[in-house]
């Protein structure tokens, strides 16, 4: 475990490489006073000029009020989105990049109680991950369609035509650079392509590790069946964002953390879990998709066998490339 000062630290200095006389903007939500503090405190020693923006807690999916607050958020040279929800998807992040700001999404939410800055995956190697997702990348890079099978029975096609995959390994350290905490080889995949069985294992997102493994059945981009007693809770939690849109696959990601263990304790460290791919559900702008939904999170399964094309670049959750 870290301190959260070490965990500040390597946002702002390894992540952001934050320099002096930079307008940070750090917007994060009372359930994190803590860790927002820490960033700040680690932003001013850098000399950088600091302001954190604070979210009351009824605000569950602050996307809105990040938007309402753009001719704010616009003027600053580095956006740190420390909230305990992903705020990369939404439409703003876009402008920021286009303007020549960066943007790090920075999750805050866990479920064991543990501040996620000080988790030990922050700890990974950005060049690491980086190393080990090449291959993985490139070959994506050149394929149309996806197919990915694991032992459970997840037996799943994709689309990504017009999409290019990106790599997120923690830095947002270049004018018009997007991070995130999440290590992992990301597409924005085609919204209406989507289809097969799958067989969730690894962790619902901000639900954490499902009791039992979720038979999920996918047609034309829509998930359309969810199996099982343990998948009520799912649903549940799926109908709670009031919008349909959360039902389309927005995003293919793939793990590079190799210190990140998928338990449940922190979404953020479960779906960069080295060994482990996910399906980002809702929302995918500013993931190089088009379709815009109340939110976004992911579905993470473990161990699986990725083919891009017909090349096989993943078996068993070990790169092949």
């Amino acid at each position: 475990m870290l301190s959260l000062e070490a965990g500040a630290h390597t946002v702002i200095s390894r992540w952001c490489r934050v320099q002096p006389g930079e307008k940070v903007l750090i917007i994060s939500d009372e359930r994190h006073v803590e860790e927002s503090l820490a960033l700040r405190a680690a932003a001013d020693r850098c000399g950088a000029v600091v302001a954190l923006l604070t979210i009351q807690e009824r605000h569950s999916h602050p996307g809105s009020v990040f938007h309402s607050m753009k001719d704010f958020v616009l003027q600053n040279d580095v956006i740190i989105g420390a909230t305990s929800f992903s705020l990369v998807t939404n439409r703003i992040t876009q402008e920021v990049l286009s303007q020549g700001g960066r943007f790090l999404s920075l999750p805050l939410s866990s479920n064991n109680g543990q501040p996620a800055l000080a988790f030990d995956f922050m700890s990974m190697d950005p060049e690491e991950a980086g190393r080990t997702g090449h291959g993985m990348l490139e070959a994506l890079r050149q394929a149309g369609r996806i197919h990915i099978t694991t032992a459970l029975g997840t037996d799943l096609s994709f689309g990504k035509r017009g999409r290019q995959p990106g790599l997120f390994n923690g830095l947002a350290d270049r004018p018009g650079k997007v991070g995130s905490s999440s290590f992992e080889i990301y597409i924005g995949i085609e919204e209406t392509q989507t289809s097969g069985r799958a067989v969730v294992d690894g962790s619902l997102g901000y639900l954490g590790r499902p009791a039992a493994p979720i038979p999920l059945t996918f047609q034309e981009g829509r998930l359309v069946q969810i199996d099982g007693e343990t998948g009520a809770e799912l649903k549940r939690y799926m109908d709670s964002f009031g919008d349909p849109g959360i039902y389309v696959a927005g995003e293919l990601g793939i793990g590079l953390n190799k210190l990140s263990r998928c338990v449940g304790n922190c979404y953020i460290e479960d779906e960069s879990a080295f060994t482990t791919f996910h399906i980002g559900m809702g929302r995918n702008l500013s993931l190089g998709g088009v379709h815009n939904a109340a939110g976004h999170f992911d579905l993470v399964f473990q161990f699986p066998t990725i083919y891009a094309d017909d090349t096989l670049i993943m078996k068993d959750g070990q790169p092949a490339v």
